[in-house]
């Protein structure tokens, strides 16, 4: 397909040539182009379709990058990557060498600020402006905010500040959480252009500052300003933030946008923009099913996503029908997701048990300390989160459930690796902050009965109790339909090393069992599945060193603080010396990429593993190796 508009335009500054009667043409190019690029890519869609007129609209009236836009969340960016010379590289988009899948700033100096994690652009903008005030530098600062992240405590917490800051800022939020309709139509775009225009705002202050010499008289206007803007526009609290708000307006029509956006560009103090647009808009599928065109795999658009059934259940689903058995058997249950049903698995439970169903928002500090007041009634909260999420409620984690000792289960989805995320979203630190909290058990399943039978096993426990588990499919054993509780702090040898001499054994956590066993099939090394991250088996770990001249261990996990440590501390706190190798992800921020492809240049593919284990100790004697202390 030709985009003959859209290919003259490969940096805003291009873009800010064109007439502005030839920028709905753009927007049609534009979301075309995007597409069949995600189309061919896979990647969030549904949510980049509806921004492509306010992203449009954004570049043609601020003077990018000198003025600040700061998107969040940043999964709504990729007509912004197009628009600011990276439509070439799409091709390669979240692939290995490609452009990332939301902003970033080392990509480009359009990518003002990191936005992967959702609700931090008014906290960020706030600085931004703050330091362009204080610097005497005269720049636009803009935070997008949508897609539920103004759910979060920290976007309020921004606003709250953001009156006292007194810097120029302007807040859009980008409403997609309902349809355009009547609301949403000439009147209020009219209304929302009076309210922008400098002839409006000056009749506003200039009449506030006559009046209030009439005190009476002032509080009278004051009251009748804030009743009528009640009763037509819900921006009542955004003014109790300290802002001017304006809007609702059509997030599609490109006329009001621009008029408008010019208008509050001249604006001073913090101005609060709403805009309503459409997940999906343009494309009638995603329009019908945002959620299932959310995030895609690769599609031909004239089709559709084809949902195909998994050859083996993922993680994801087998904690989603662990929760909806263990539920049907105790009536004290119930779920909590910080806004990610469908990628937690809850789907299903929400469903059969609505009135256990509980999607708290984009807000993990909030879910967790909710979780705890459940548990502290007697009722038996399961967390579903991801581990990346989770590091965003640590301190409730630690204050509200692990130093009262309340029995709360956090089923912990995509721990390790996480592909085309990449670094913002990859689980490479739950191991290592989470075992050093006191009463926390933590577990790490090698297959799939095995994250059903510790699911379980942590519901029985009357402390905090946590399952990590990776992304995708496990090794493909299926899940028993019993449960039973395992013992605590226990792992099992799961091969022995044939060899007498220059033994090594292998303390594999987690998913990175399978490819340590292939590793000892080709090393011959004994294997461990130590399934405990806390406790540890500190009785198998002792056993081991005595009867071998290496220990090995392999999470996918940093090596830093993870399980690794907590071997080496229980062996230091024995008083054993052992040749001892950590092997995890490195000391650094993994970048997205296929996942497999990622796990080997980390080394903890079969071949990392037995390579890493041959180059420290293959070429060794015997004796060369230390022995255990008597």
């Amino acid at each position: 397909m030709n985009y003959p508009l859209l290919e003259l335009v490969d940096d805003p500054l291009a873009l800010r040539q064109l007439d502005r009667t030839s920028l709905p043409q753009l927007a049609r190019e534009l979301r075309a182009f995007m597409l069949a690029s995600v189309g061919q890519t896979g990647g969030h869609l549904s949510s980049n379709l509806g921004t492509v007129e306010l992203t449009i609209a954004l570049h043609y009236v601020f003077d990018t990058p000198h003025d600040r836009i700061v998107w969040d969340v940043g999964h709504q960016t990729y007509a912004h990557k197009i628009l600011t010379g990276r439509r070439r590289l799409m091709n390669r988009l979240r692939m290995a060498g490609g452009p990332s899948g939301f902003p970033r700033r080392a990509e480009s100096p359009y990518d003002t600020f990191g936005t992967a994690h959702s609700s931090t652009s008014i906290s960020a903008a706030i600085g931004m402006a703050t330091a362009a005030q204080r610097k005497g530098e005269e720049r636009s600062v803009v935070a997008v905010i949508g897609d539920g992240a103004m759910s979060a405590g920290m976007a309020f917490e921004a606003l709250n500040n953001a009156g006292a800051a007194s810097a120029d800022l302007l807040v859009i939020l980008n409403d997609n959480e309902m349809s355009i309709s009547e609301p949403v139509g000439a009147f209020n775009n009219y209304l929302a252009r009076l309210l922008s225009s400098r002839a409006y705002n000056y009749v506003r202050h200039g009449g506030k500052e006559m009046l209030s010499r009439l005190p009476p008289v002032k509080e009278l206007a004051k009251r009748w300003e804030e009743h009528m803007k009640g009763m037509v526009l819900p921006g009542t609290l955004f003014e109790e933030f300290g802002f001017n708000y304006i809007g609702p307006i059509n997030g599609h029509d490109l006329e009001t946008l621009v008029r408008t956006l010019d208008n509050v560009r001249q604006l001073k103090g913090p101005q609060f923009l709403h805009v309503i647009t459409r997940k999906g808009y343009g494309y009638a599928r995603a329009e019908d099913d945002p959620i299932l065109y959310h995030g895609v795999p690769k599609f031909d658009p004239a089709v559709g996503v084809v949902v195909k059934p998994a050859s083996a259940p993922a993680y994801t689903q087998v904690f989603g029908d662990w929760l909806c058995d263990i539920a049907a058997r105790d009536e004290r249950v119930v779920g909590i997701t910080p806004a990610m049903r469908e990628g937690s698995g809850l789907v299903r439970f929400s469903q059969e048990f609505p009135d256990r169903y509980f999607d708290v928002g984009i807000a993990e500090q909030h879910a967790v300390t909710f979780a705890a007041g459940m548990a502290c009634e007697g009722m038996k909260p399961v967390v579903a989160i991801y581990s990346t999420f989770l590091q965003r409620a640590y301190d409730q984690l630690i204050h509200d459930v692990a130093l009262q000792n309340l029995p709360v289960v956090f089923a912990i989805d995509r721990a390790g690796i996480v592909g085309a995320d990449g670094a913002t979203h990859a689980g490479a630190f739950d191991l290592s902050y989470l075992r050093c909290l006191p009463n926390t058990t933590v577990m790490a399943p090698s297959d799939e009965n095995q994250c059903r039978q510790m699911l379980y096993t942590a519901l029985t426990l009357d402390g905090p109790a946590a399952v990590r588990y990776p992304r995708g499919t496990g090794p493909g054993v299926a899940p028993r339909a019993e449960m039973t509780a395992l013992p605590i702090g226990r792992g099992e040898i799961r091969r022995e090393a044939r060899r007498r001499t220059n033994r090594v054994a292998i303390l594999a956590f987690g998913g990175v069992l399978q490819a340590a066993i292939e590793a000892a099939d080709e090393i011959d090394a004994t294997v461990a599945d130590m399934r405990f991250v806390k406790p540890l088996d500190v009785e198998l770990i002792l056993r081991l060193a005595r009867e071998h001249d290496a220990l090995v261990t392999v999470e996918e996990n940093v090596v830093a603080g993870g399980a690794g440590s907590g071997v080496g501390e229980a062996l230091a706190a024995e008083g054993v010396v052992i040749a001892l190798l950590h092997l995890g992800l490195p000391d650094r921020f993994v970048d997205h990429g296929d996942t497999a492809q990622l796990l080997a240049d980390c080394g903890l593919d079969a071949r990392g593993i037995a390579a890493s284990i041959l180059a420290r100790f293959g070429q060794r004697r015997p004796e060369a190796l230390a022995k255990p202390a008597a």
